[in-house]
């Protein structure tokens, strides 16, 4: 089946799914029931077509993702706090709590892009600096420093991974793609079923970061300038950019069953094996909850199985009327067809010749008669005057002899 659109996370103890402008956090409570909750988040590319444009809207959805992300996130650790801080937070009057949370939510944000930069971009470029200082090659420099950048990426994941919290929600997150990969192989939303999916998806946030590692290597490798702090800048500057273009390939791979497209979003899948881990069913039946909150997915498979039956018959329409086989008898009618056809076709056009040639003819014929009129009347013009002077002649010659 084609993508369904709907995408998400893992949060701790729970999952959020999002569709469209609608998104669910379904989270496990410490007494076992299941907690969801609802709530809309309006893109910017709702608003304005200037971001809808390519690369754009994926700079758009990779900023609102991670607030989209924080604000989930935080919602799943409240059922977790101490309820001291439970107590405190309900003194404090709603409108004063929301704003401040929204506060610390940006100052949060804002301080792990920070990190996030200078761990992942900043710090590469100046390992590969000391590392190099014998190359002179600008290339083989920017290729060193992605290396380091993929291996300093690839360590922190497994480093984290040992934590048990994050352990845990890598398993949600991989209850997040059984569940998705359940509704788009078309097969009913259960937990038996969930559990036989793949927990790798091509459209996981896992793959975009491994594009954009990928693709600032090959940005970099062609982009020199000679002053450092030129070099650190570009580089700060150009992640949203490589940011937007991962967007539109992870886009068009989640819809795309292309063998090219498969294999460049092999690494990425095999990068899912240390973000991913095998869910028990609790955690499914978690990601079946959120799921459920905000897509109809009864209704989507009910649209892709008849758009596919429709397809079928189509084609299957298509072989008959051109891919049937035929007896020979029909093969020599057809052939006996054809030929009757260019020698119809062939008499057209003969006579089509002949036809032109007759006009071509009559109009020479009535151009020469023409000619011959035009001569006689000529010819008839000339004697006319001939006789004209010889009378004037004789009339002379009468005057001469009175006169004489």
């Amino acid at each position: 089946m084609k993508s369904s659109g709907i995408g998400g996370q893992a949060v701790l103890e729970g999952v959020m799914m999002k569709n469209k402008s609608e998104y669910a956090v379904a989270v496990r409570k410490p007494d076992g029931s299941i907690a969801v909750t609802q709530g809309k988040c309006k893109s910017l590319a709702e608003k304005s077509l200037f971001f809808r444009l390519p690369i754009i809207r994926g700079i758009v959805a990779f900023v609102e993702s991670l607030v989209l992300g924080m604000r989930t996130l935080t919602y799943s650790a409240s059922f977790y706090e101490e309820e001291e801080e439970k107590q405190k937070k309900r003194k404090k009057s709603s409108p004063e709590q929301e704003k401040k949370e929204n506060i610390e939510m940006g100052i949060t944000i804002i301080a792990s892009i920070v990190i996030a930069l200078l761990a992942f971009v900043v710090l590469p470029y100046f390992l590969s600096q000391l590392i190099g200082t014998r190359i002179h090659s600008y290339t083989a420099l920017a290729a060193i420093e992605g290396v380091i950048r993929v291996v300093l990426f690839i360590g922190y994941v497994i480093a984290i991974s040992y934590m048990e919290d994050i352990h845990r929600t890598f398993m949600y997150h991989g209850a997040e793609h059984k569940t998705i990969n359940c509704i788009e192989n078309g097969l009913e939303l259960t937990v038996e079923n969930v559990r036989r999916q793949s927990k790798h998806h091509r459209r996981c946030g896992t793959n975009f970061l491994f594009i954009v590692i990928f693709l600032s290597i090959l940005f970099f490798m062609f982009l020199h300038f000679d002053n450092m702090w030129l070099r650190i800048i570009s580089r700060i500057i150009l992640v949203p950019v490589i940011a937007g273009i991962s967007y539109e390939f992870i886009h068009f791979a989640g819809n795309s069953d292309s063998k090219v497209v498969e294999i460049l979003s092999k690494p990425g899948m095999l990068m899912q094996k240390l973000t991913t881990k095998e869910p028990d069913n609790k955690m499914i039946e978690v990601a079946i909850a959120s799921v459920e909150a905000v897509f109809d997915w009864r209704e989507y498979q009910r649209r892709c199985i008849a758009a596919k039956k429709s397809r079928a018959k189509l084609q299957k329409n298509r072989q008959e009327e051109s891919g049937r086989k035929k007896s020979r008898a029909e093969l020599a009618e057809e052939i006996r067809r054809r030929e009757e056809e260019n020698a119809r076709r062939a008499n057209d056009r003969a006579r089509r010749i002949m036809e032109q040639e007759r006009k071509e003819a009559e109009l020479e014929k009535i151009a020469d008669e023409a000619a011959k009129r035009k001569s006689k009347r000529q010819a008839m013009l000339q004697a006319r005057q001939d006789e004209d002077e010889d009378s004037l002649k004789s009339l002379d010659h009468y005057f001469d002899d009175k006169e004489s």
